[in-house]
């Protein structure tokens, strides 16, 4: 058969068609090696343009996009764990495992053995408090807990807790142990040394106080521009009464009411009134002059909800 036969077989030709397609990759490049030289000799200039210009076989690398980078969170605070763990074993027994309390106990301590009250003791708690949490090495922590009892006596419990690195899973390690309960701090003296006599500034602080807890006229009326804050809803009082007014500056205690802008940081001890009694509060409030009058550009008492004092 002649050779002029076998190119049109089909499955042949497949290697004259690398072929010429190799040739013509290589007068390219031969081709662009003549162009680089001849620019080289016409001076650098040229040959700038002509790397700019020259086709290139290596093809740019994508920007890789970066990887997330993933940080281990904190182990939250086991203490509403232990808390809970600390009502349901006190409010057990183990003369009775399959009550509710005895099998959520054990559920989150198997290895902790249930109390045994006395027949018809008084053992449950009114109210169970997490007070602190110390957290030790290993993921384990210490939670003290306060039980209240109806005789108003309380009782502090430690129980041991571990708790995972992400902190979504817990587990008491062992039995809860009576402990002495947390000291009390030496009180900072109070910033609040100045009298404020009544004037403007009681007035103005017993009006809004009674706009924003018994609903008896508009909190807007009361406040700076720029300050936004809502009553309490539904309104807890019927009567709000002023008893005291002390200030940190000195301008809180002026006749006259200062130029604008003047701003005096104030304490009002107050008294409320409902159907259930009398309620000794307190309020931290800072004062705003503007117009001859005292705005409240901030309750520091209770988080503002939005805007806040500019």
């Amino acid at each position: 058969m002649s050779v002029g036969k076998q190119a049109s077989g089909g499955a042949p030709a497949a290697p004259v068609v690398a072929g010429a397609r190799l040739e013509a990759m290589r007068r390219r490049v031969r081709l662009s090696r003549l162009v680089v030289w001849t620019v080289i000799a016409a001076g650098p200039v040229a040959l700038a343009v002509a790397l700019a210009s020259t086709p290139t076989t290596v093809a740019a690398a994508s920007t890789a996009t970066p990887a997330p980078v993933r940080t281990a969170s904190s182990a939250a605070d086991p203490g509403g764990y232990a808390q809970l763990f600390v009502g349901t074993w006190l409010r057990s027994s183990s003369s009775d495992v399959t009550s509710a309390q005895a099998r959520l106990a054990q559920s989150m301590a198997p290895d902790v053995d249930l109390p045994d009250p006395a027949p018809g003791a008084q053992s449950n708690p009114v109210s169970v408090t997490a007070v602190r949490s110390t957290r030790r090495g290993g993921g384990v922590w210490s939670v003290t807990v306060a039980a209240q009892y109806g005789n108003g006596s309380v009782r502090y419990y430690a129980v041991p807790v571990a708790a995972d690195r992400s902190g979504g899973a817990f587990a008491v390690t062992g039995a809860p142990g009576v402990v002495a309960g947390p000291g009390r701090v030496a009180v900072p003296a109070s910033p609040y040394g100045v009298m404020v006599p009544d004037g403007a500034l009681v007035s103005a602080v017993g009006e809004f106080l009674g706009a924003y807890l018994t609903s008896s006229g508009e909190v807007s009326g009361y406040l700076a521009p720029g300050v936004v804050l809502a009553a309490v809803m539904p309104a807890p009082y019927t009567a709000v009464t002023v008893q005291q007014v002390v200030a940190v500056e000195k301008a809180a205690a002026a006749e006259q009411v200062p130029v604008d802008g003047t701003r005096v940081r104030i304490a009002a001890r107050v008294e409320a009134r409902d159907t259930a009694g009398r309620w000794p509060l307190t309020y931290e409030l800072t004062m705003r002059a503007r117009s001859g009058r005292w705005e409240v550009a901030a309750l520091e008492s209770a988080a503002v909800p939005s805007g806040g004092a500019r």
